[in-house]
């Protein structure tokens, strides 16, 4: 394994980490039904899909810098 192929497969894994950490923030935002955590929470999910989204892409073209 490359250490393109290395750092492409950390940067998966923290964007990973950082749904889990969203999601639950989330569901503390829910149970508390506080709208200004809910939408911190959203805007973080949306910043862990997106990082996920690169990282793959990154894998698949093996195009990392």
């Amino acid at each position: 394994m490359n250490i393109k192929k290395a750092r492409g497969f950390l940067g998966l894994a923290g964007a990973v980490a950082g749904a889990v950490g969203a999601f639950s923030g989330f569901r503390n935002a829910r149970a508390k039904n506080d709208k200004l955590m809910l939408a911190n929470a959203i805007a973080s999910i949306a910043v862990a899909v997106t990082g996920a989204a690169l990282a793959a892409r990154a894998l698949r073209k093996d195009d990392l810098a």
